[in-house]
């Protein structure tokens, strides 16, 4: 950087915190920035990669991987508008050629060098509902489904896989850990997962997991190591509590010096062991290097009040090992979090609404409102509350975009044109032909996989005796270019949503909907891609959100809540069974990562927070009990000598006499029921 231009330029970096501002400016790494809640971790991390390209970095030479494309997105936008605020209006800074999620740039890799890593481009990659799919399809062929005893459906067999292949764990350890009701299908399913892979093979097709296992295997040659890390002066990555050991082996491949890393997360954070995600990656990230990478740890928080965060400092300092932070802020407050007994569930649930409409009677919008849950099945009594009261609410944990069928039947249509041999794809499409069924599909799929050119030889077979249409679809799947391919695959099967869904107007909308969103990508190849690894939130009412009023509570799990915020958080069941788990009270680490989640939800909060206690919990489908109530008891995460931070309040609903509340008359409903008929 030009010295006299210096002094001009660092005005960008006026509006960071010391802490920040430390971040930022650290020299080559590698770096590890110990980001708490609500600290401003996006805007450091944005103002970072702008300080480097103020400081001549080439922004193709940077690689900046996050865990959503949508994330990505926006870190891209920030440092823009930094770097053009840096440098003058009259600047026109570069795009980050390198920005995505770890499985998006994988995917990247894998297809610019597939010749060299004996991969074909033209590989089609499966989304989980397809992988489930070929999974069960090789379970069949190998008659594990005709076993004499029950052998572990397609799902179970599919997420035993995918966590053997991301822990990088063996197979026996991962079914003693976390699967002990299949260990005895040990040797059947190491031969099911070999199936499996070969079928992939012969395909052409990539499974979620194999874009991180292939990176990985490829990075172990050195001169492949060497030649991809070379790509990039400077590997940034967001959220790095949140990786597994198959991410931390690409990250330390590709700069094994830890020369121009830097990773941002909170192990306080870290939340994700469900999806083999490993807090060790962040705790032992500074060792890997000599000398240790440095450490910056931001620790003021621009979300919540003092209050708040001295509880959630209470809750988070019990844990046994952990980077040393207390969160603190200049926003004071004479309101403590409150800390609420109640005698069960519908007490709870009657009690949140009583606050809730409070709330709002005093200004603050339902949509500044949360409820927060370990479990979706927790939040039932509220729910009907809520319904009861006439109080609009979203659920997040519904339906994605490309959960619904028709959706999915579409991306089949695409997939298969792309990819002949993609059996999964063609599998559903023939289908979808009427007068095709299972055993037709089959012998067109085997016909087509044993041709040279497949697509020519699926134009060139007869029509199946019984199929209606077959030439339209042969039609729909021919060679054209892009966006005309989606155009015409919707167009052949719009006529199916009337045969197949009796709500096909909603469904034509989503895929409407589609279509525009395909219209803004360069190949069918980087739209598949792309909407297979993070893909858009559902459009229609029908797809699990149906928005019918302006203002809406929030109701969440606590893992979808992470990364969000709001004006008043109210967290269910804060007691022994729930927070912790009675699923996640084995191991150390997993009650270690059951105080995280109470810390995560505490932490969403910005001006009120409340926490549910109810005395009696009904729990259902206990293997030996059945569904029965449990007298429960404050979760161990909130001991005696940590009450002080909480305002700890015994509620009750109040009590009507008939003085106050006289009994309605008695009426016979039955009799009222029958008249509606005679």
């Amino acid at each position: 950087m030009c010295p006299l231009l210096t002094g001009a330029l660092m005005g960008y970096l006026d509006k960071l915190n010391d802490r920040q501002r430390q971040a930022v400016e650290f020299g080559a790494g590698p770096l590890l920035v110990i980001a708490g809640a609500g600290s401003g971790k996006t805007n450091t991390l944005a103002h970072r990669v702008a300080h480097l390209l103020v400081g001549g970095a080439d922004p193709r030479r940077i690689l900046l991987m996050t865990f959503s494309r949508r994330a990505a997105s926006e870190l891209t936008r920030r440092v823009e508008r930094i770097t053009t605020q840096a440098m003058g209006a009259g600047y026109a800074a570069e795009a980050l050629t390198w920005a995505g999620t770890f499985h998006g740039i994988g995917a990247r890799i894998l297809r610019e060098h597939a010749l060299q890593i004996g991969l074909n481009p033209d590989f089609s990659i499966h989304d989980r509902e397809d992988s489930a799919d070929l999974m069960n399809l090789c379970r069949h062929g190998l008659g594990f489904s005709k076993t004499e005893a029950r052998f572990p459906a397609k799902g179970t067999c599919l997420a035993i896989y995918s966590r053997t292949v991301n822990s990088g764990e063996a197979l026996a350890e991962v079914l003693r850990r976390h699967f002990p009701w299949c260990a005895q299908w040990e040797a059947a399913l190491k031969q099911l997962f070999a199936n499996y892979v070969t079928a992939k093979q012969a395909q052409n097709v990539l499974d979620y997991d194999d874009l991180l296992l292939a990176w990985a295997q490829v990075m172990e040659e050195p001169a492949f190591a060497a030649h991809i890390g070379a790509m990039w002066d400077h590997v940034l990555i967001d959220e790095y509590q949140d990786t597994n050991r198959l991410q931390a082996r690409i990250l330390l491949a590709l700069k094994p010096d830890g020369r121009g890393l830097t990773v941002v997360g909170d192990d306080a954070q870290s939340i994700y062991a469900f999806r083999a995600a490993t807090v060790r990656n962040i705790l032992d990230f500074p060792a890997a290097f000599t000398p240790p990478a440095g450490v910056v740890t931001l620790d003021r928080n621009y979300r919540s009040t003092q209050p708040i965060l001295a509880a959630a400092n209470a809750v988070i300092g019990l844990a046994r090992e952990r980077f040393t932070k207390n969160l603190w802020t200049d926003r004071p407050s004479a309101e403590k979090p409150r800390l609420v007994t109640l005698a069960n569930e519908t007490d709870q649930a009657r009690y949140i609404v009583d606050q809730v409409l409070a709330n709002r009677e005093t200004g603050m919008r339902l949509t500044q409102q949360a409820v927060l849950f370990r479990t979706s099945s927790h939040s039932g009594q509220l729910e009907v509350e809520l319904t009861r009261r006439n109080v609009p609410f979203v659920k997040f944990g519904g339906l994605k975009f490309l959960d619904s069928a028709h959706v999915k039947d579409l991306l089949a249509v695409l997939r298969f044109a792309q990819n002949p041999r993609d059996r999964v794809a063609g599998f559903r499409v023939l289908q979808l032909v009427p007068g095709v069924g299972p055993g037709t599909a089959g012998k067109v799929l085997d016909a087509v996989a044993s041709a040279p050119d497949p697509m020519q030889a699926l134009a060139d077979l007869p029509a199946p005796p019984r199929a209606t249409g077959w030439a339209d679809l042969v039609a729909a799947l021919a060679p054209c270019g892009w966006p005309q391919a989606i155009g015409r695959a919707r167009g052949w099967y719009d006529p199916q949503l009337d045969r197949i869904h009796e709500d096909a107007e909603y469904r034509r909308a989503d895929l409407l909907q589609l279509e525009q969103i395909a219209m803004g990508y360069p190949s069918r190849e980087r739209f598949l891609t792309d909407l297979t690894l993070d893909p858009p939130d559902a459009t229609s009412g029908q797809a699990g959100v149906a928005l019918k009023d302006e203002d809406y509570l929030i109701l969440s799990t606590i893992h979808s809540a992470k990364g969000q915020e709001w004006k008043s958080v109210f967290v269910l069941n804060v007691i022994d069974g729930c927070i912790p788990s009675d699923l996640g009270v084995g191991q150390t680490a997993e009650i270690e990562e059951e105080r995280r989640l109470l810390y995560v939800a505490m932490t969403r909060a910005k001006d009120q927070l409340t926490l549910g206690v109810p005395l009696k919990f009904y729990v259902t489908q206990q293997t030996r009990q059945g569904d029965r109530h449990l007298y429960a008891a404050r979760s161990r995460f909130i001991p005696r000598d940590l009450l002080e931070q909480f305002e700890v309040i015994h509620w009750s609903p109040p009590i009507f006499t008939s003085a106050t509340q006289p009994a309605p008359p008695p009426i016979d409903i039955g009799a009222r029921m029958r008249g509606m008929w005679q």
